[in-house]
């Protein structure tokens, strides 16, 4: 099997080095996503609408892979502040229909830009 490396502008590039997703044999590892507008490259203040964005761009990114969000297996869910976890699971919950992906959320000391959350997945072609 060879890796496949995935980009698109529809979510913001990368802010070191590594790649925006990659994919091997019929898996799709999409790096942690920031809660960053790949078209303003702005980032809103509210963890909900934080992870909002983060979901987005992991979206976009499978989509371009030829993937989708009901194709997800895992996903990692980083968050500076536990106290936002009902606020996080409501506006994550609202990106799966059916059955929901296995899953790890935990609380960090910070994340880069001062992002409140960040957001990985692994999926399915």
């Amino acid at each position: 099997m060879s890796k496949t490396i995935i980009s698109t502008p529809n979510a913001p590039a990368a802010i070191g080095p590594y790649s925006q997703a990659v994919k091997y044999g019929d898996t799709i590892y999409v790096s942690g996503q920031l809660p960053l507008n790949p078209e303003t490259k702005e980032m809103d203040e509210d963890v909900s609408k934080q992870t909002e964005q983060s979901m987005k761009n992991i979206k976009a990114i499978l989509e371009e892979a030829g993937s989708s969000m009901e194709e997800v297996i895992r996903c990692g869910i980083f968050v500076t502040d536990l106290g936002d976890f009902a606020a996080v699971n409501e506006v994550y919950a609202g990106f799966f229909t059916g059955d929901f992906p296995a899953r790890a959320t935990v609380q960090v000391a910070a994340l880069p830009l001062g992002a409140k959350v960040e957001i990985d997945a692994i999926a399915a072609v």
